[in-house]
């Protein structure tokens, strides 16, 4: 493993790699079509965003702008400070105020990827090697908490109180979700109701508080903010279904990582909470000896996949994901139709349809 006493680092470069990254998100070539309309509608916003993602990554301490860049450069749909930009736009808002606050929504987000991938101890993000994995556990750590502060810089420097609660009560949510999920790794005992209430913190917590400072920022009554939370709310439940689903399903070229590594973890994602429950004594010890002791041989995964299969537990998954897809749209219904309201409407759907 490189330490961080062995990088070579000049900040001016790696600053302008990092540029070059960000830039790249604008381009919708090989973006689905939801996203595509947002981009397309939201491209000029979205450059302001990464501007300020740059600026504000800035340090005299080498190491942050270095490490951040690499994982905030890595890519990603953006699609939780898009839901930012996609809100605002559909409340109306004529201002700036967007800009900073979904460059603070990504740097939360961001800072979340940097623990986890500690926690988890992962070696590869989208195909890349992880920040842990080139520079230590110490580093990521660090760095993540210096994104969570200047999160913290950025919502103060709005001025809202309204934001601040928002997205510091989703920041407290997203945590107390992290360790719930420590607490039922790997064991199989996990129920439906646990594994929800850890993905609607880890996951679903951001996406809503996204989508709902678009409404604040807008003035916007109490019942189109409470619609843009329950949009968020249920496109990020969604989200994370069908990512958990797609582990035991998708291509690895699709997914951008390798399949069955949640499998290999030991995460306790719903596919395999709803197999243990509907399984055998001998299945269920098959799920102890893979996810529990953690002793996996060649042909676990395959065996995992088929027993999912089994007892329907992917279609499953797939039809809780479309029934959060349609609380999501069913949002949307009190806002006037549009460019924005169709785009975010895409987005809803195609985050379901990537699962078949």
């Amino acid at each position: 493993m490189l330490r961080p006493e062995r990088q070579t680092f000049r900040e001016g470069k790696s600053i302008l790699v990092l540029a070059a990254g960000l830039k790249s998100v604008d381009a919708t070539a090989s973006e689905p079509s939801g996203l595509d309309r947002l981009l397309a509608l939201l491209g000029d916003d979205l450059k302001q965003v990464n501007r300020l993602i740059v600026e504000k990554m800035h340090s005299d301490v080498a190491l942050i702008p270095q490490l951040a860049g690499h994982i905030v450069a890595a890519g990603g749909k953006r699609m939780r400070p898009l839901l930012t930009l996609a809100a605002a736009r559909l409340c109306g808002y004529q201002g700036t105020r967007q800009h900073a606050l979904a460059a603070c929504v990504e740097f939360i987000h961001t800072a979340t990827l940097l623990h986890d991938d500690v926690v988890d101890e992962s070696a590869l993000r989208r195909g890349r090697a992880t920040a842990n994995a080139v520079w230590g556990n110490k580093a990521s750590v660090l760095v993540g908490d210096f994104l969570f502060s200047r999160a913290f810089q950025l919502m103060t420097a709005d001025g809202s109180l309204a934001v601040l609660k928002i997205l510091s009560d989703a920041s407290a949510v997203i945590a107390e979700g992290e360790v719930q999920q420590l607490l039922t790794a790997n064991d199989i005992e996990t129920t439906v109701e646990a594994y929800l209430s850890v993905i609607g913190a880890k996951t679903a917590a951001l996406f809503a508080a996204a989508a709902r400072i678009g409404a604040v920022v807008a003035d916007r009554p109490a019942a189109d903010e409470e619609a843009l939370r329950v949009y968020g709310q249920a496109l990020g439940m969604a989200f994370q279904l069908i990512d958990d689903l797609l582990d035991y399903t998708a291509r690895e070229a699709d997914l951008g990582k390798s399949i069955g590594d949640d499998f290999r973890d030991g995460k306790l994602t719903l596919p395999v909470v709803l197999a243990i429950a509907r399984g055998s004594a001998d299945e269920r010890a098959f799920w102890r000896r893979c996810l529990e002791d953690q002793d996996q041989q060649d042909g676990d995964l395959e065996r995992a996949i088929a027993l999912c299969e089994r007892h329907g537990t992917l279609a499953e998954t797939l039809a809780l994901a479309g029934r959060y897809r349609d609380e999501a749209l069913a949002a949307l219904h009190r806002f006037p139709q549009g460019p924005i309201r169709q785009a975010m409407e895409e987005v809803a759907r195609f985050t379901v349809d990537r699962g078949y």
